[in-house]
């Protein structure tokens, strides 16, 4: 059958990064597509192509048999392509009705909107959702989930050829979720193509039919899903090969294991809640001892460690350090009581491009090295200057910008910023996420050298073998919560793969 939207051999350029690389991907009328891929794989700026956000810079998007080249998302959506995203965008202060059908009111003479007619026409497309509220009532005034099914009804309800939808599920309830999955069946059974974004495998093995796996912006693999149990899946995502014997590892860690399991946690998180994010999540972690986080995108581990600081305000569950409840709940909070996180996106939660490298160090550290309000440049200096020679800061002065630096020498900016304030444990965030293989190498050494010291570390990374070889324990967790616990001669990448499919199964 003959594809209704396709992109070949498409690409797409940032200064700095090639975002996507030949990727090609068709949907074909009456078939849900699943499109799968860790962080940085491509799928946004695809979906993104797709729906005339950006313009591909190489290879070809074609629509309903011709040449397309949408210059607007309006004008993609006018074509057939409706998209979905995660984050509701409608206009929460205007009525249900009027956001459902905006721009497509039923009007009567001269022009006048008839309201009788909006108000029932809005009622009866909502009813097919199992949505049933007073449609003339602001849209702020509906939970989340409701209003993602008027998000879903109104990209549905504009004679859509081709449905985009970017994790859906979200922020739904259970049997919200399935009134979704009934509504994309009639979509497919009315021969409309359905493209399927999730990090849910059991979602994708529910209601998709063909699978396309992105990595590092190219084409992993595409073909029907059923052909591939949830294992090999995960495997394609992460790119690892199942059936590759090591001799030995290509990181920086060391063989030997750190923690004793004999000392008290330095820090410990009982019960971490957050409606729709966390879900009773437990972690500690000794002195010396590395504890990585395993699971795939959406699991719950940047968020886990985001509450353990006090980052990610919380329903339910309490963190203590040296096992004392830590109070207040915020980072400032943890910051004092020595608990640091090294955040995922460095450039928008970490360096401060105008700064120096020398204030990004001394950030974090300047309430402890002045007296009266009054910092003291002498020990500013001297606490960079050691910074800057133990972890290897190539910089042409301490003074230089640090937007100028390296991705893997502003990676070592804010490791020194935390080190700076002596914490008790730090939390790593895909440490090594996006620098060079010199660079990951220092940072891989590094965390290994903290930990014999005796500094307790929380290790986030999408790597396993980094997370294998870094780690003494591994907690994998899936949909926020911790779904199993790995120790000793169970820390190996296929049982990391294992315990997840295994759940998804479940």
């Amino acid at each position: 059958m003959e594809a209704v939207l396709e992109a070949r051999a498409v690409s797409k350029r940032f200064p700095g990064v090639l975002a996507l690389d030949g990727v090609s991907l068709a949907l074909r009328p009456g078939e849900v597509h699943a499109l799968v891929g860790e962080n940085g794989a491509g799928k946004s700026t695809l979906i993104k192509v797709f729906t005339g956000v950006y313009r591909p810079d190489e290879g070809e998007l074609r629509y309903q048999g011709g040449t397309a080249a949408f210059g607007s998302p309006m004008e993609a959506q006018r074509a057939g392509i409706s998209t979905i995203y995660q984050e509701v965008n409608l206009v929460p202060m205007m009525s249900v009705a009027r956001n459902l059908l905006l721009g497509r009111e039923p009007r009567g003479r001269f022009g006048v909107i008839d309201a009788a007619a909006l108000y029932g026409e809005a009622e009866r497309v909502l009813a097919g959702y199992g949505v049933e509220t007073d449609v003339r009532r602001p849209l702020r005034t509906l939970g989340v989930g409701a209003q993602q099914m008027v998000a879903l009804a109104r990209a549905v309800s504009v004679d859509a050829r081709v449905v985009i939808m970017d994790e859906p599920t979200s922020s739904l309830e259970p049997r919200e979720v399935e009134t979704l999955f009934g509504v994309i069946r009639r979509l497919r059974d009315s021969g409309i193509a359905v493209m399927y974004v999730s990090h849910r495998l059991d979602e994708l093995y529910q209601v998709c039919d063909q699978v396309t796996v992105l990595r590092d912006g190219r084409l992993a693999h595409t073909g029907p899903l059923a052909a591939l149990d949830r294992l090999k899946l995960i495997a394609l995502m992460l790119g690892r090969d199942l059936d590759e014997v090591r001799a030995q590892g290509v990181t920086r860690f060391s063989r030997d294991r750190h923690g004793s399991g004999a000392d008290a946690p330095v820090v410990e998180a009982r019960g971490l809640t957050r409606r729709h994010v966390l879900d009773g999540v437990n972690v500690s972690v000794e002195p010396g001892e590395v504890v990585g986080l395993g699971g795939l995108l959406g699991a719950g581990r940047t968020e886990t460690a985001k509450a353990i600081v006090g980052a990610l305000p919380l329903d339910g569950g309490q963190v203590l350090v040296a096992g004392l409840p830590l109070r207040g709940g915020s980072t400032a909070a943890a910051i004092k009581a020595g608990v640091s996180l090294l955040p995922e996106d460095r450039k928008a939660e970490g360096i401060i491009p105008t700064l120096s490298v020398r204030e990004n160090i001394a950030l974090a550290a300047l309430p402890a090295l002045g007296r009266a309000g009054v910092v003291s440049e002498a020990k500013i200096d001297r606490v960079v200057e050691i910074f800057m020679r133990r972890l290897r800061i190539k910089a042409a002065s301490q003074h230089q910008l640090v937007s100028e630096l390296s991705g893997g020498n502003q990676q070592k900016v804010l490791l020194a910023r935390w080190l700076a304030v002596r914490p008790k444990v730090l939390l790593l965030d895909e440490p090594t996420r996006g620098i060079d293989v010199g660079a990951k190498a220092e940072v891989q050494a590094l965390i290994d050298e903290l930990a014999q010291e005796g500094l307790g570390v929380l290790l986030i990374s999408s790597d396993l073998e980094e997370l294998v070889e870094g780690a003494d324990r591994i907690l994998v967790l899936r949909e926020g919560t911790v779904v199993g616990e790995l120790s000793g001669d169970e820390v190996t990448e296929e049982r990391i793969m294992a315990t997840i499919a295994e759940q998804a199964d479940g």
